[in-house]
């Protein structure tokens, strides 16, 4: 298992658009990602866990990945993250 913090740093948060795109490039990883947000633990492949955990801009969180290609599911998360999504 692979894991790393990382600040959510866009504007609008982990809102419809960039969870979309978040779960969409995690699914193509065939190991186990989560994020753990505010005492629990998201799906990060579920779009729809991710909306529920209502992650703000500012918002520390980390990034685990467990499972084949972890590394590089984790690399590829936190980019997305760290980019802001390129929003």
């Amino acid at each position: 298992m692979v894991s790393q913090n990382v600040t959510v740093v866009n504007a609008q948060g982990f809102h419809m658009r960039p969870a979309m795109k978040f779960a969409n490039e995690m699914t193509k990883y065939p190991c186990q990602v989560e994020i753990l947000f505010n005492g629990s633990v998201t799906n990060g492949k579920s779009l729809m866990d991710i909306i529920a955990a209502c992650m703000k801009c500012g918002a520390q969180i980390e990034l685990r990945c467990d499972g084949p290609q972890e590394t590089e599911a984790l690399a590829a998360a936190v980019e997305m993250i760290s980019r802001g999504f390129d929003e």
